[in-house]
């Protein structure tokens, strides 16, 4: 029998790496993962029940040996940080100079010592230091460039390792033992400036609001207040609800974004009181029944922010932007097309073109393997033939790498309950937004609680809904139709089975192969339920075989005309009548 204390997010069990008995280790209460912060030795539920800490020892040196790439970086770390300079090293000229690019004019050489932030001189980037918390040695670092383009600053963030790598909470070597009080922020400025205005801890994350790895919440089991405080728009708002299911609700408050209470280095040169605004923060449990007075903000804020209440836009489908606003979480969007009209090549364009702007993605592809799916997106992405150009290949891959994107590795016919398992997983895991599912038919033949195929698929519909709404994250569900005239196009009623999918369904998506009333023999993406605002329509899609990728018709004219035309000839499609 192990005594254990049940923790915050983990299990708080003596090491058994260490003499010293009173050495926690913590144990993921979620995924089995241990961490000995002492050691710094970790594993998996299975190494830690093998409980001999002399293999697990040695199983963990060899799998954290210093390969060819890690001693490159290793390389690159040290002569980065070497060549960086210390502020009050600088000239005061230059010091200040770096300090307004980075609107941190107000924060003193002291704190940005005691944080070990330094400066690169050739590129005047601010670099961030990774400490091993144990013995203070350098595991990595991040650069923070600044670029100009047309009067507007953008920031750009370069991390060693790569971010797959890099679990970095920026901070963690400032912190005291004793404290019991932490704010969380989403950039490390943001730190400096809550620790230099009230002398709170503060650590912030390695990748900002789009994810909170897990291996670092055992760093966070000491704090019984934890406060996010992660930006100042809805997108920050909507981690800061995510990220506290994972730290525990009962401990956590947020931040509110709003005019009065911006991003914590805004309100810090603004002049505002930060302690004022972190003890105004709002809870993050609350009961399950709420009133309007409760809701009222959150109503306020979707009405302000309505931008970004829409989604997030695509880049390679400014049509659909028109139609569907946005890609938006927690919705549910069917997704079907006559067999070999090209699904699987324009979902997969379809969920890059988010991955490639930070929508976190899980692919769950059951009917074309992975390796396969992975050369398409890489072409679509790389826009060439790599078979072609093999040289530049491992120039793509790298890039294509650092993508937030995850395959299931199920293939052929599969049962819904492991598949919604692994998506939860992966939402802990990794802050999965979007999930893509190819297709729904390879769920049917694994489920036998019902003889009625019907009902069979009302079912995994069902748990795709609930799922997407219990997580706040997006589902499209790619549904093969149902056999129709080939002289017909595809309907919302010709998705196999029974009218729940449709009906479940945000947002139903149709690739038509047909020549359209009055269109051109191309083919078209079709809209035909949108229940975050009720616009329907079609336009074209034109098809490039040497990139593998679809670009919608430019003529804006064309589109209107057949998505007009579109209504008359599907009055059942039509948008909804604004009340």
């Amino acid at each position: 029998m192990i005594s254990f204390h049940d923790g915050y997010s983990c299990l708080h069990v003596p090491s058994p790496f260490t003499p010293n008995k009173d050495n926690l280790l913590f144990i993921d209460k979620t995924t089995g993962r241990f961490l000995c912060k002492d050691t710094l030795l970790e594993g998996t539920w299975e190494d830690f029940k093998d409980s001999i800490p002399e293999t697990l020892s040695s199983y963990l040196q060899d799998s954290d040996s210093e390969d060819g790439e890690r001693q490159l970086n290793h390389m690159e770390i040290s002569r980065i940080w070497n060549k960086a300079v210390w502020f009050h090293d600088l000239e005061e000229e230059d010091a200040q100079l770096i300090k307004a690019m980075f609107n941190i004019s107000k924060i003193t050489n002291t704190t940005l010592n005691k944080f070990g932030v330094k400066c690169f001189q050739p590129t005047k980037s601010l670099v961030f230091p990774w400490y091993n918390p144990r013995d203070l040695t350098m595991k990595g670092l991040k650069l923070l460039s600044a670029m100009c383009q047309a009067d507007v600053v953008n920031y750009i963030e370069t991390v060693y390792p790569g971010p797959s790598h890099y679990h970095n909470l920026f901070g963690i070597t400032v912190m005291g033992k004793k404290d019991t009080e932490v704010v969380i922020t989403s950039q490390e400025v943001d730190s400096l400036a809550v620790h230099q205005a009230t002398g709170i801890t503060t650590v912030s994350l390695p990748r900002g609001i789009n994810c909170f790895p897990p291996v670092l919440l055992p760093y966070l089991e000491q704090f019984k207040r934890i406060t996010l405080w992660l930006g100042d728009d809805l997108r920050a708002w909507e981690a800061s609800k995510l990220f506290s299911r994972k730290l525990s609700i009962k401990r956590c408050s947020l931040i509110r974004p709003g005019d009065t209470q911006p991003s914590p280095l805004k309100a810090f040169s603004l002049g505002l009181n930060l302690n004022k605004l972190i003890k105004a923060s709002l809870p993050a449990s609350h009961k399950s029944i709420i009133s309007f007075r409760q809701l009222r903000s959150d109503v306020f804020s979707q009405l302000e922010n309505t931008e970004q209440v829409a989604g997030v836009k695509w880049a390679r489908f400014p049509e659909l932007n028109k139609l569907l606003k946005g890609h938006r979480k927690g919705e549910l969007t069917i997704f079907t097309g006559p067999t070999g009209s090209g699904k699987t090549t324009f979902i997969s364009e379809y969920a890059l073109d988010l991955c490639m702007q930070g929508v976190n993605t899980l692919w769950g592809s059951f009917e074309l393997g992975n390796v396969r799916l992975a050369k398409v997106m890489l072409t679509q992405f790389s826009l060439q033939r790599l078979e072609e150009s093999l040289d530049q290949y491992d120039e793509w891959a790298d890039r294509f790498e650092e993508l937030p994107l995850y395959f299931m590795t199920f293939h052929g016919e599969q049962n819904i309950k492991s598949v919604i398992d692994t998506m939860k997983h992966a939402v802990y895991m990794y802050d999965i937004n979007h999930v893509i599912i190819d297709n729904l038919q390879f769920m049917m033949g694994q489920e036998h609680l019902f003889s009625d195929k019907f009902a069979v698929q009302d079912y995994i519909v069902g748990a795709f809904r609930k799922f997407a709404t219990e997580n706040d994250c997006h589902v499209t569900l790619v549904i093969h139709p149902r056999k129709e005239d080939d002289d017909k196009e595809l309907q919302t009623s010709s998705i196999f089975g029974s009218a729940k999918a449709s009906q479940e369904a945000d947002n139903v998506l149709i690739l038509q192969d047909r020549k359209l009333v009055s269109g051109p023999g191309k083919r078209h993406l079709q809209l035909s339920k949108n229940r975050f605002d009720g616009d329907v329509g079609v336009f074209a899609l034109e098809f490039n075989k040497s990139t593998l990728t679809f670009t919608s018709s430019k003529s804006k004219a064309k589109v209107k005309k057949v998505a007009k035309e579109n209504e008359d000839a599907v009055p059942d499609q039509a948008p909804a009548k604004k009340k």
